[in-house]
C-alpha cells in the first residue's frame, strides 16, 4: 500500500473516511509508534537530566478563569531555560498550562490541540469541556510507562464551560486521575507555596485583573521558596504568562499589562518582602 501511495500521491482510503472522531485512536489504529506513549526507550541507568517546567497556577473569577505559568525550565540544578512557554491553548475556550518533562509536555499539548480540532471536524461540533478534561486524562495515562522512568508530565486544564458558563479548573496526576478544583489550583514543584498564597488571595468576587494579580502574587511566592520556579525577571523583561478564559474566548496578556503588573507587585515587595497580609479574623 505504501508503494501504491508514493506512486499516486494519494492517501489510503482509510486516511480520508476516518472512523473515529478521536485523532488519537486513528493514530493508534494506523500508526502507533507516532504515540509519544508508544516510543520505546534505551535502557535508564541512573537519573535522566531533561529540562523540567514548573508551577502552573489557575484562578476562577466572576466571569471566567485564568491560567498562568512562570517562564523557568531546570536540569537538576541548572537552569535549562530562563523564557520557555508553559501555557498554551487547547482551542478556543480552554488552555492547558504544562508541568513535568519539557519537551514530552509540548509535544503532548500539540497533540491534544490537533485531537479536539479533529474532533470539530469529524462530529461537527465542539466537544463539550467535560469531554476535553476527559480527552486529556486519556492522553496523560498513555504516557504512565514514561513517567514511570522519569519523563512525567503533569498539566493544568482550564477553561470557559458554555454550557454551564462559567471557568472551571482541572488537575490531574502523573496517571491520568483527574479532579475538578473549586477557586483555584497549582501544579509542579512550587505549587506547594503557590497554593498556600492563593489560599489567602482567592475570593469569588475577584475582577479578571485581581485575577492576573492573585496568580503573579503566587508565582512571586513559589519562586521566593523554590529554585525551579522563576519569579518575574525585571531586568530581562521577562515575566509570567498569563492568559484567560471568558465567554469571548481565549486571551493572553499582553507585555505591557504583565510587566505593569508585575512591577507593581515587585515595588509593593520592596516595602513588604512576604507579600500581602491576610486579617486573622
Amino acid at each position: 500500500m505504501e508503494a501504491n501511495t508514493r506512486s499516486t500521491g494519494r492517501l489510503p482510503a482509510a486516511f480520508l473516511t476516518p472512523g473515529s472522531s478521536s485523532f488519537m485512536d486513528f493514530l493508534g489504529e494506523h500508526s502507533p509508534e507516532l504515540l509519544p506513549g508508544n516510543r520505546p526507550l534505551p535502557p535508564v541507568q541512573g537519573a535522566i537530566e531533561a529540562p523540567h517546567g514548573t508551577t502552573i497556577v489557575a484562578v476562577t473569577f466572576s466571569g471566567g478563569v485564568v491560567l498562568a505559568g512562570d517562564r523557568r525550565a531546570t536540569m537538576g540544578n541548572v537552569i535549562a531555560q530562563r523564557d520557555i512557554e508553559k501555557v498554551f491553548p487547547a482551542d478556543e475556550f480552554s488552555a492547558v498550562g504544562i508541568a513535568g518533562t519539557a519537551g514530552i509536555a509540548v509535544e503532548m499539548v500539540k497533540l491534544f490541540q490537533l485531537e479536539l480540532e479533529h474532533f470539530e471536524k469529524v462530529e461537527g461540533t465542539v466537544l463539550s469541556l467535560e469531554g476535553k478534561a476527559n480527552r486529556l486524562s486519556t492522553m496523560i495515562r498513555g504516557n504512565l510507562g514514561m513517567a514511570m522512568q522519569g519523563l512525567a508530565v503533569v498539566p493544568l486544564f482550564a477553561g470557559w464551560d458554555v454550557d454551564r458558563e462559567k471557568g472551571r479548573i482541572f488537575s490531574y496526576d502523573v496517571t491520568g486521575g483527574r479532579s475538578e478544583e473549586r477557586g483555584f489550583a497549582a501544579t509542579g514543584s512550587g505549587s506547594m507555596f503557590a497554593r498556600g498564597a492563593l489560599k489567602k488571595l482567592y475570593r469569588e468576587d475577584l475582577t479578571e485583573e485581581q485575577a492576573a494579580t492573585a496568580v503573579l502574587q503566587a508565582l512571586y511566592d513559589a519562586a521566593d521558596d523554590d529554585s525551579a520556579t522563576g519569579g518575574p525577571d525585571l531586568a530581562r523583561r521577562i515575566y509570567p504568562i498569563i492568559t484567560s478564559l471568558t465567554e469571548d474566548g481565549f486571551k493572553r496578556f499582553g507585555e505591557d499589562e504583565v510587566s505593569e503588573l508585575a512591577r507593581a507587585i515587585h515595588e509593593r515587595r520592596l516595602e513588604e518582602p512576604d507579600g500581602p497580609r491576610a486579617g486573622l479574623l
